[in-house]
């Protein structure tokens, strides 16, 4: 019975301590540095511990042995000002859409901290598409999640997680490349994005037809960017009978798909937001 409660303390507290440094990493700009030493602290003994129990040797550890591993262990993991350095194996630029860099990543030796590194980089890019693209938000969102949720069930391995990762980098690069493609700038592709959510769409009208909605809508939209979606309930309804209008000109949605319309308002509604609050 007491081992069992120890394995159980055990994977409470590698849990717990994983999180702890997924929360800082979001937010560490706001955290005092003792709040941040602390925490420091707790992702050494949760590596250390990681290291003892995984690590294949066999060996057994006295508590000083792991005491001086912790200790050595904090010497490198904060530097003067109490920030962990979690990416110290990486250049100091890095971008989700360099292949060469995610290559870097899959062949870290720290597998956490390739980990960790990934999830950063994909959860900046999600936080854009937050603001800009409602298709793509919630795509990858809910796929970056599904991975993390399996992750820290423990249904994954760290090299699995990673090559996970490493497959929805690629997939959101490949996304952001579709607009190039298609000869749509970012803005334009996050309203094809909207209008072809359904995939049936594209059975109903032609290449050039769907694209020409695109650009309208995006145009509609410019022209009126003066309107304050966020204080004037009206101007949000009138701004709906003018995206409806153009919609219903080129006799979209086929019957049947209505529900795509609420799609495309979602992201009317959200690029509209965004621009009167970026002016």
């Amino acid at each position: 019975m007491a081992t069992e409660t120890k394995e159980k303390t055990h994977n409470v507290y590698i849990k717990e301590a994983l999180l702890l440094r997924q929360a800082l990493s979001l937010c560490a700009s706001l955290v005092e540095e003792k709040t941040r030493l602390e925490c420091a602290f707790f992702e050494a003994v949760r590596t250390v511990v990681v290291r003892l129990t995984t690590g294949g040797t066999g060996e057994k550890f006295t508590l000083p042995e792991v005491n001086e591993r912790i200790n050595e262990l904090l010497k490198h993991s904060i530097k003067s000002e109490g920030v962990i350095n979690l990416f110290s194996d990486v250049g100091t630029e890095f971008s989700l859409f360099d292949p060469k860099f995610l290559e870097e990543i899959a062949h870290m030796k720290e597998k956490n901290l390739a980990v960790e590194l990934l999830k950063k980089l994909i959860a900046e890019q999600v936080s854009i598409y937050r603001r800009s693209n409602v298709v793509k938000s919630e795509k990858f969102s809910e796929i970056i999640q599904s991975v993390m949720n399996r992750y820290l069930n423990g249904m994954l391995t760290n090299e699995e997680v990673i090559q996970e990762l490493l497959k929805l980098a690629k997939d959101i690069a490949q996304a952001n490349a579709e607009g190039e493609a298609l000869g749509l700038n970012a803005e334009e592709l996050a309203f094809y994005d909207a209008l072809t959510k359904p995939q049936a769409i594209k059975d109903f009208y032609e290449h050039e037809e769907l694209i020409a909605i695109t650009r309208e809508l995006t145009d509609l939209l410019r022209q009126n960017r003066t309107i304050d979606w966020q204080k004037k309930e009206s101007a949000r309804a009138g701004m709906r009978r003018l995206v409806k209008r153009l919609l219903k000109k080129h006799k979209y949605p086929p019957e049947g798909m209505e529900d795509a319309v609420q799609t495309v308002m979602s992201q009317c509604e959200m690029w509209t937001d965004n621009v009167t609050a970026a002016e």
